[in-house]
């Protein structure tokens, strides 16, 4: 018997709980795994990792838990293939014969392309107006200028001598490196026949198309340094003729030849008083084949100096060209003043009346 030594009065506490067997506890708890190791978490992770293709001779460690087998993912339906065959109409087939069908409805037009056509109209008919406007006006340009050649025929008698020879003639630009040239006429020639004012080896030359009538002027430039004596040959030819006498001068190269230099004419009292044969030092014949006219040029010191080697226009104007002719100008003057002779001829045939047939 036991005595509890609390004071009076003190609550007693519950009566301690019957202890149980060992073996009755521990068989009513779970089991819990024993803790891996730190080398087996580690091969546990190395398990997860593809080891690749395995070496011969190779020992594979042992893993010391099986890892689950994944689960494999169905694989999904094949698509069966389209059918082959030929692509079915959108619409149905016209009918054969003559007899109506349904009407179908006719698609909206858009604006844009109904501009688009428009405007591939418009330009088709411009490009074909444009081609017939252009064979038009080349089977027009044929009597155009066969009316020009017809008109230059007469014009030694039908113009006034200034309107062939200007008083005063510029050359913008026509003197060596550029430079501004102006020439005055110091005397015209009685208009006549080729026969003493040609070399008769350039009359002989220019046989083929005869000489109707010959007109000349000469000039004298600003410094009255040089003499310039130009000419114009009307002929008899036709078009034909004076296309086959422009294609020798080509061909042979007949204009640089010093034995076919148009003659001077010297005017008394004037500063070409002394400009004869000797004197000629560039030169330069043209055969026109829009009219039926020979231009010629030719020019020399006006001190009256001989010259024993001249140079035709072409040669004392071309680049480098070198010697007293052709650092003189005497070339620029000759071509220079030919240029502005020539322009005025084709411009009074262009607006001189169609003759009465």
């Amino acid at each position: 018997m036991t005595t509890d030594a609390r004071p009076p009065g003190t609550p007693q506490p519950p009566p301690p709980a019957p202890e149980s067997e060992p073996t009755q506890k521990s068989a009513s708890l779970p089991r819990q795994p024993a803790p891996e190791d730190a080398a087996d978490r580690l091969r546990s992770a190395l398990d997860l990792v593809d080891p690749g293709p395995v070496l011969p001779n190779t020992p594979i460690p042992p893993r010391s838990s099986p890892i689950p087998p994944v689960p494999s993912v169905p694989r999904p339906p094949e698509i069966p293939p389209l059918p082959v065959g030929p692509p079915k109409p959108l619409l149905p087939p016209e009918p054969l014969s003559d007899e109506p069908g349904p009407l179908r409805p006719v698609p909206a037009r858009r604006p844009g392309r109904v501009a688009a056509a428009a405007i591939c109209v418009v330009l088709g008919a411009g490009l074909i107006g444009g081609a017939a406007a252009g064979t038009w006006l080349d089977g027009d340009s044929e009597p155009a200028v066969r009316s020009n050649f017809t008109a230059a025929r007469d014009l030694w008698h039908s113009v006034p001598v200034d309107t062939l020879f200007p008083p005063t003639i510029r050359g913008t630009g026509a003197g060596p490196g550029g430079a501004d040239r102006e020439w005055t006429r110091v005397g015209v020639a009685p208009d006549g026949d080729c026969a003493g004012a040609l070399d008769p080896l350039l009359l002989k030359v220019l046989e083929p198309v005869g000489c109707a009538r010959l007109v000349r002027a000469t000039y004298t430039d600003a410094t009255a340094s040089s003499v310039i004596t130009v000419g114009l040959v009307f002929t008899r030819a036709e078009p034909a003729a004076m296309t086959d006498l422009a294609n020798r001068f080509t061909t042979e190269k007949l204009a640089d030849r010093s034995d076919l230099m148009p003659r001077a004419y010297p005017v008394k009292n004037t500063d070409a008083a002394a400009f004869g044969d000797q004197q000629r030092a560039s030169w330069t014949v043209r055969v026109l084949t829009d009219a039926p006219v020979v231009v010629t040029a030719v020019s020399g010191f006006a001190d009256g100096r001989r010259i024993d080697a001249p140079q035709s226009a072409e040669q004392a104007t071309a680049d480098g060209a070198s010697g007293p002719v052709a650092e003189a100008g005497l070339g620029h003057d000759a071509k220079g003043i030919a240029d502005n002779v020539e322009r005025g001829l084709r411009k009074k045939a262009a607006a001189s009346p169609e003759p009465a047939s």
